[in-house]
């Protein structure tokens, strides 16, 4: 008897599970990461799971430590590792760069519905940390003192959130044209140096 051509299934790994985690996340919340939808999610079973992982809790630790990864860990390297240019060319590229990532990152917003939850709040405090600390350098590197470059941080910060959310909710406000978005760049970067 001939057995049937099947595909041949590749081991998960627990990145595989992390990112099945994450597209949960953006697509249904902090509550959408369960094991037995993912399981069907990845085709595989619970026992997959429990081989990399010893709970929920495991689980996602793994997918906020991926996220965070990707959106910052990543990012500061990429800016930090730009030593042939200025601190005005790393800001530039930073604005650019991460106004990319926050229109394209559906899981930010649904970790920020969460932020109550203990793990989704540590994650978000050092990514936080992180991301204002990158600016923080950046903004005394162009000469700013260390109380001026930690208020600019924040205001940087805070209006990269609100370009996130607006991504989210709002996308047709934002400038679509490239032409557009270059000047809306421009305009940012100008009133965030301004002395």
């Amino acid at each position: 008897m001939e057995v049937p051509d099947q595909k041949a299934r590749r081991r998960l790994t627990p990145d595989d599970w992390a990112d099945a985690a994450l597209t949960a996340i953006a697509a249904g919340g902090l509550a959408a990461v369960a094991v037995e939808p993912l399981a069907t999610r990845l085709h595989t079973t619970k026992g997959s799971f429990y081989w990399h992982f010893a709970n929920r809790d495991a689980l996602l630790d793994a997918a906020l430590a991926r996220w965070e990864e990707r959106t910052t860990t990543d990012v500061v390297g990429e800016i930090t590792a730009m030593d042939e240019r200025g601190p005005a060319d790393r800001l530039r590229r930073l604005i650019t760069r991460v106004v990319g990532i926050a229109e394209r990152d559906p899981v930010g917003p649904a970790l920020l519905a969460s932020a109550g939850h203990p793990q989704v709040a540590a994650a978000l405090d050092r990514v936080t940390r992180t991301r204002i600390d990158l600016i923080v350098a950046l903004f005394e590197g162009l000469g700013f003192t260390a109380d001026d470059a930690r208020r600019r941080a924040l205001l940087a910060y805070s209006a990269y959130l609100g370009h996130a959310e607006l991504a989210h909710s709002t996308p047709d406000v934002l400038p679509a044209a490239a032409d557009e978005r270059r000047a809306y760049l421009d305009d940012v970067l100008r009133a965030l140096t301004a002395r």
